[in-house]
């Protein structure tokens, strides 16, 4: 009988599947009671091996994408690499995988099992700007369930700036990449926020000056969130970031509401959002800055965005996926065009359906222009 070190990331199934095992076995085998529960570092006895040098089924094996899986997530779960999961399976854009899709996990020939981990000590880090919980875990090498765990954390989504973690059993802390040419650590997720021309985003007190009932403590949890979805959808010149920011200002009352207010039940059997299964009108209701609504509008930026918003309809409210769902929206309907030629009205017809709020908007838009150029 071999043994193997758990190490950050692993599952009970992935090892029995790596082993040729079974759970069951794998657990009765360790005295385990709860198979969802393993801890970094700890010792398992593999069962049916012979000798400590046993190595894993080689051959690959398969795997469904659950609700919540990245495919990099998936490739450290079997011991693989995101490139190599990805050229098994045909996938040309590792970011875009279905729930329900069968993957092909590619198995060495007669490879060794990784080295046995060394138990790791336990980390302090303090919360900074731009900082999310699934990022500082993936810094240290965790997860962020487990972190949530440590630091009994009921809403992930949720941490402060100067807040106190405990990093159970991860690795040394690894800086974010420098961006822009920028020293020392950035924000965990998106650009480090820059002065407002050219691709660089907006910075803290753009944004505030833009929005100012914006407070700073909000401003600098979502900041990072909205400068990558402007990245990402070529918002980023003068002229577009003022129409997008003054149509988020408004939609979302300066980011104070990421989910209507309202329960949704008047989109209830509005088939032309694709409302056609009891319950979808509260299930689908308007979230992210500029609200995102119906099973349509959900499943089409979810494919888009390689996000499964159709079965995890809230995670539309959440900064880091409501920012790219409002900027999915916006070049859905090719409004940097607009915004490049200053046909605001346009834009705001186009979002709007009308020009409801018109006069505020267009506040935000000359106040956004005088800020950013």
């Amino acid at each position: 009988m071999s043994t193997y070190s758990v190490r950050s990331g692993d599952t009970l199934s992935a090892i029995a599947s790596r082993y040729g095992t079974t759970v069951n076995s794998l657990a009765k085998a360790n005295g385990i009671s709860n198979p969802n529960l393993i801890r970094t570092g700890q010792k398992l006895n593999i069962p049916g091996s012979s000798g400590a040098g046993a190595a894993p089924r080689s051959g690959g094996s398969s795997y469904t994408v659950k609700s919540g899986d990245t495919l990099s997530g998936i490739a450290q779960r079997h011991g693989t690499t995101t490139s190599a999961l990805a050229k098994a399976n045909n996938i040309s854009n590792p970011n875009l995988i279905r729930v329900g899709q069968k993957l092909t996990i590619p198995g060495g020939s007669g490879a060794s099992a990784p080295a046995p981990a060394p138990s790791k000590p336990t980390q302090n880090y303090t919360v900074k700007s731009g900082d999310t919980l699934s990022g500082i875990a993936q810094r240290f090498g965790t997860t962020t369930s487990a972190l949530a765990k440590a630091n009994n954390i009921s809403n992930p989504n949720l941490i402060r700036v100067g807040q106190k973690l405990t990093i159970p059993g991860g690795d040394s802390y690894q800086p974010a990449p420098p961006s822009g040419g920028t020293g020392g650590a950035g924000p965990v997720t998106g650009p480090t926020p820059a002065p407002g021309n050219g691709q660089g985003g907006v910075s803290l007190q753009q944004l505030r000056s833009i929005m100012p009932n914006l407070s700073q403590a909000k401003a600098e949890q979502y900041l990072p969130h909205l400068n990558r979805a402007m990245a990402e959808a070529g918002i980023n010149t003068p002229m577009r970031k003022a129409a997008f920011l003054a149509q988020l200002a408004h939609e979302s009352g300066e980011f104070r509401y990421m989910e209507e207010i309202a329960s949704g039940a008047a989109y209830e059997g509005r088939k032309d959002l694709g409302n056609t299964q009891p319950g979808d009108g509260v299930r689908f209701k308007g979230r992210g800055p500029i609200q995102l609504t119906g099973r349509s509008n959900y499943r089409a930026a979810g494919q888009a965005l390689g996000i499964d918003l159709e079965n995890n309809p809230k995670r539309a409210a959440d900064p880091d996926v409501g920012f790219r769902t409002a900027a999915w929206f916006w070049n859905s309907r090719n409004l940097n065009s607009y915004a490049d030629a200053g046909n605001f009205r346009e834009v705001t017809r186009r979002i709007n359906g009308g020009y409801n709020g018109l006069a505020s908007r267009e506040a935000y838009y000359n106040r956004a222009l005088s800020v950013l150029r």
